[in-house]
C-alpha cells in the first residue's frame, strides 16, 4: 500500500480518473451544475444591469386603477377608450399582456340574451339591441388603430385549447431552418382571444415562459410550435414581444428565419438568426432568447386610470411602444428574474423588446459549451501533469491564478461581448483537481516519511530523523556516490568472552554494549548500517549531508571509550572476570550509497574501497595495541585532533600502502605543549625508521616512550614494544636497498 501511495504515476491515473468524472458530469449537465452556472450569470447581470430605454412604456392596471374602475376584467368599452386615447396621443404600438378569452358579460348584446321572453321586456330588448356591443366597440378601436397586438397564452393542459390560435402574418422559414419545427417549445394547450379581437389585431403573439428549476426566468422563448390534430400541420407562432416588434416595423412585415451558414458561425453567434424589419435577433435551436434584465421600472409606469381619465401627457406616449399589463397583486401576474424576485410579468416582454431595440443580447452558442469543456480538459491535464512534480505552494498559486483568469475572462466576455461563459464549473474542476492532488501529495509525503522512518528510524537519531522527514527531497534512495566517513567497531576477544557466558547473558551483554555505542552514533548525525554479532558498522554524510562528517565520527570514537566504563563497572560489580574493550576503524572516502539487496529485502547501505579500508583498520587495532585507527583522508579532515601517525601499512587485500593514524584526543589535547614535544620525538622515530636509520630510530623511540608518559600515559606502550622488536630485527637483518618502510599485514 505504501508503494502505491508513493507512486507518482498512480497519482496521475487517479487525477485523470477524476478529470474523466468531471467531463461526464459536465456532459450530463445536472440541475446543480446549471444552478451554479446561472448563479454566475445572475451575478454579472446584477453588477451590470441593462440600461432602461425611453422607447417602451408600461401602462399599468394598478391597485388604484382597480379601485377607481372596479375589479378586472373591465368592460371592453373601457379598454376601447384606452386604445383610442393612446392612439390619439401618438402611441406607436399598443400591446396587451392579457387574454380576452370570453365575451364581455357586461356587454348589451350579452344582456339581451339573458332577458326573459316576455312582452313587457320587449322595449328593453329593443333598447339594448340599439346599443353597440362592448366587444364590437373594442374591436372597432383595435381595427382603426391598426397597431394593437393581442396575446394568447399557452397551457400545459391540452384540454384548454378551444380554438386554433390566429396568426396575423405567417413566419417565413428558410429550408435550412425547418428543424425548428421540431425543436422549439410545443404548445400543448392554448387559451386564445375571442375571434373578432384576434382577427382585428395587427398582431397576435403568445406569451409563456419556462422558469429554471429555482423558479427564476432567465430565458424567454421567441417561437412556439402548434400542431393541428386534424391535419398534422405544424405552425410556428411568435412570442408577444416578437410580434410587437413586427408591428412596430409594419403590420404587414413578415418574420424571416434562417440558419447561419458554416462560414458565418463563430463563438459569438448562435446558429439561428431572425429578421424583423431592420432588426436581427440571434437565437438557439430551442427558440430561446437570453434575458439581459434591467432594474424594475415600476415608478415610471403610467397608471391606467390616468389614460382613462385623459390625464396623461402626449409626450409620455408619443412614438412609444405601450405594453399594457398589471402590477396588482390580486391579478397574480408576478414573475422572478435574476434582478427581482417579484416583478410584474409585463416586465419580461418589455425587456425582450428593449434588448432588440438597443441591440443588447446575451449569447450562449453551443460552441461555447464545447470551448468550456475543452478548456477544462486542457487546464485539468496541465494540473495533472504538474501536480506530482512541483511544489504544493507553487501549484496553489498556479491554481488560484487559473481560477482568477477564468473568472476575469468570463466577466470580460459578458461585459464586452454579451457572451455567457461559465466560470464556475471549470473553476470548481480546477480546484477539485488541486484539492485531490494536494491530498494525494500529502498522503505520498506521509507515506514517504513512514517509509523513511521504516528504513532509518532505528539507525539515526530522532532529531536527525525529523530533519530527514521534513525534507524527503534531500534523500536520494536510488543510489549515489558521495564522500562518507565509515566506522567499524568490534569487541576484542569476543570468542573468549562468549565462552564464559550463557546465550541469555551473552545477548544481554551485547545489548548493553551496542545500545550506548548506537546512541553515540545516532546523536552525532551518524547512520547505523548494520550489526554483525559483536560488531557494528556506521557512516556519516548520508542519507543527509553532514559537512562535519569526519569530525563527528572521530568525536564518537573518542567518546566510545568513556561509554564502556559504566558497562565494565557493572561487570566488576557482578563479580565477572571480564572487561569489554572495543577496536574502532575509521576511514573517509567515496562510497556507493543507496538501497541495496533484492526485491524481497533490501537495506540502505554503503559499499566501496573506503568501506573495506575502514574494516581493515578496525581489524588492525589489536595488532598495534590501540583502540582507534583512522585513515589518511580522515586525518586530513581532522588535522587539529591529536592523531599521531603509526605506520605505513599495506592491509590485506590491497596493493598500495596507506598511512594509518591512531586517535587519542581532540584539539584540546593537540594544542598542549607537552603533546607537541612528544609528537616531534614520535615523528622523528618514524622518519629514522623509514630511511633505515635504525640506530637513530631506537634512540628516538626511547625518548618518545619516556615523553609519552606525561602526555598519553601508557596508551602507546604496546605500539612502542612492537616497533622496538621491529627495529631490533631489522638491525640484525637489514632490509634490501629498495626498502620503503611499508609493513605488510598478513591478517585482516
Amino acid at each position: 500500500m505504501s508503494k502505491l501511495i508513493t507512486n507518482r504515476w498512480l497519482h496521475i491515473v487517479l487525477l485523470l480518473s477524476l478529470l474523466a468524472g468531471i467531463i461526464v458530469v459536465r456532459m450530463y449537465d445536472f440541475n446543480w451544475t446549471k444552478s451554479l452556472r446561472n448563479l454566475a450569470f445572475d451575478t454579472y447581470n446584477n453588477i451590470n444591469p441593462r440600461n432602461i430605454t425611453d422607447d417602451v412604456v408600461v401602462l399599468d392596471i394598478d391597485e388604484k386603477s382597480l379601485a377607481i374602475y372596479g375589479q378586472f376584467p373591465w368592460e371592453r368599452q373601457l379598454l376601447a377608450r384606452m386604445v383610442d386615447t393612446l392612439q390619439e396621443k401618438g402611441a406607436k404600438v399598443i400591446t396587451f399582456d392579457m387574454v380576452f378569452a370570453e365575451v364581455d358579460k357586461k356587454s348589451p348584446k350579452w344582456v339581451i340574451n339573458h332577458i326573459p321572453e316576455n312582452p313587457k321586456f320587449m322595449n328593453a330588448k329593443e333598447f339594448f339591441r340599439s346599443l353597440e356591443g362592448y366587444d364590437e366597440r373594442f374591436t372597432r378601436s383595435i381595427t382603426e388603430a391598426n397597431n394593437v397586438v393581442t396575446g394568447f397564452v399557452w397551457s400545459p393542459d391540452e384540454g384548454a385549447t378551444r380554438r386554433k390560435p390566429h396568426i396575423s402574418q405567417p413566419i417565413k422559414i428558410n429550408k435550412n431552418a425547418e428543424n425548428l419545427k421540431e425543436t422549439v417549445p410545443k404548445i400543448i394547450g392554448v387559451t386564445t382571444n375571442i375571434p373578432i379581437l384576434s382577427q382585428a389585431a395587427a398582431g397576435n403573439g403568445l406569451f409563456g415562459v419556462s422558469p429554471d428549476v429555482d423558479g427564476i426566468i432567465r430565458k424567454v422563448p421567441l417561437l412556439f410550435r402548434y400542431e393541428d390534430k386534424e391535419t398534422g400541420d405544424v405552425t410556428l407562432y411568435p412570442s408577444l414581444a416578437l410580434e410587437t416588434l413586427r408591428v412596430l416595423e409594419d403590420p404587414r412585415e413578415v418574420i424571416k428565419i434562417r440558419k447561419l451558414r458554416r462560414d458565418e458561425i463563430n463563438p459569438l453567434t448562435p446558429p439561428y438568426m431572425m429578421r424583423v424589419g431592420k432588426y436581427e435577433i440571434p437565437f438557439d435551436e430551442s427558440g430561446n432568447f437570453y434575458g439581459y434584465f434591467s432594474q424594475q421600472r415600476r415608478p415610471e409606469y403610467i397608471p391606467a386610470w390616468e389614460v382613462l381619465d385623459n390625464k396623461v401627457e402626449a409626450s409620455e406616449v408619443k412614438d412609444k411602444i405601450i405594453v399594457i399589463g398589471t402590477s396588482a397583486e390580486g391579478l397574480r401576474d408576478i414573475r422572478s428574474t435574476p434582478l427581482d424576485l417579484y416583478i410584474p410579468g409585463v416586465e419580461l416582454h418589455v425587456n425582450v423588446i428593449e434588448q432588440v431595440l438597443t441591440d443588447q443580447f446575451l449569447l450562449r452558442p453551443g460552441l461555447i459549451e464545447g470551448l468550456e469543456l475543452t478548456f477544462t480538459i486542457a487546464v485539468g491535464l496541465i494540473i495533472i501533469l504538474l501536480a506530482p512534480f512541483i511544489n504544493a505552494f507553487i501549484l496553489f498559486v498556479f491554481t488560484l491564478a487559473l481560477v482568477g483568469a477564468t473568472g476575469f475572462g468570463s466577466y470580460y466576455a459578458f461585459l464586452n461581448h454579451g457572451l455567457l461563459i461559465d466560470p464556475v464549473y471549470p473553476s470548481l474542476s480546477i480546484l477539485l483537481l488541486f484539492v485531490l492532488s494536494s491530498l494525494l501529495s500529502y498522503l505520498r509525503s506521509e507515506a514517504e516519511r513512514a517509509q523513511i522512518k521504516g528504513a532509518f528510524g532505528l539507525y539515526v537519531s530522532p532529531d536527525f530523523m525529523d530533519e530527514l522527514t521534513k525534507d524527503p527531497d534531500k534523500l536520494k534512495l536510488g543510489g549515489e556516490v558521495k564522500d562518507l566517513t565509515v566506522m567499524f567497531t568490534d569487541i576484542r576477544s569476543f570468542t573468549t568472552i562468549s565462552e564464559s557466558l550463557t546465550p541469555e547473558e551473552l545477548i544481554q551483554l551485547m545489548n548493553n554494549f551496542l545500545t550506548p555505542m548506537s546512541d553515540l552514533v545516532m546523536n552525532n548525525r551518524g547512520t547505523i548500517d548494520k550489526y554483525m554479532g559483536d560488531a557494528m558498522m556506521a557512516f556519516w554524510n548520508a542519507p543527509l549531508d553532514d559537512p562535519e562528517h569526519a569530525r563527528n565520527a572521530c568525536l564518537v570514537a573518542l567518546r566510545m571509550d568513556e561509554a564502556l566504563q559504566p558497562i565494565n563497572q557493572k561487570l566488576r560489580d557482578e563479580g565477572r572476570d571480564l572487561q569489554l574493550n572495543a577496536g574502532i576503524g575509521i576511514n573517509t572516502g567515496p562510497c556507493s550509497i543507496g538501497n541495496m539487496g533484492s526485491k524481497q529485502r533490501f537495506a540502505y547501505s554503503a559499499l566501496g574501497d573506503a568501506v573495506n579500508l575502514a574494516s581493515r583498520l578496525e581489524g588492525q587495532t589489536k595488532s598495534y595495541g590501540v583502540n582507534i585507527l583512522i585513515g589518511e583522508d580522515t586525518k586530513k579532515t581532522v588535522s587539529d585532533f591529536a592523531a599521531p601517525e603509526l605506520d605505513l601499512l599495506q592491509v590485506k587485500g590491497k596493493t598500495q600502502p596507506v598511512k594509518i593514524y591512531t586517535l587519542i584526543g581532540d584539539q584540546t589535547l593537540a594544542e598542549k605543549t607537552e603533546y607537541r614535544n612528544w609528537l616531534k620525538c614520535h615523528n622523528a622515530m618514524l622518519a629514522a625508521y623509514r630511511i633505515a636509520d635504525f640506530g637513530c630510530a631506537a634512540q628516538d623511540l626511547k625518548e618518545a616512550r619516556e615523553t609519552a608518559q606525561d602526555v598519553i600515559g601508557e596508551a602507546l606502550d604496546f605500539y612502542y614494544d612492537m616497533y622496538a622488536e621491529r627495529i631490533a630485527e631489522l638491525t640484525k637483518n637489514p632490509p634490501s636497498d629498495d626498502w620503503d618502510g611499508v609493513f605488510v599485514a598478513t591478517s585482516k
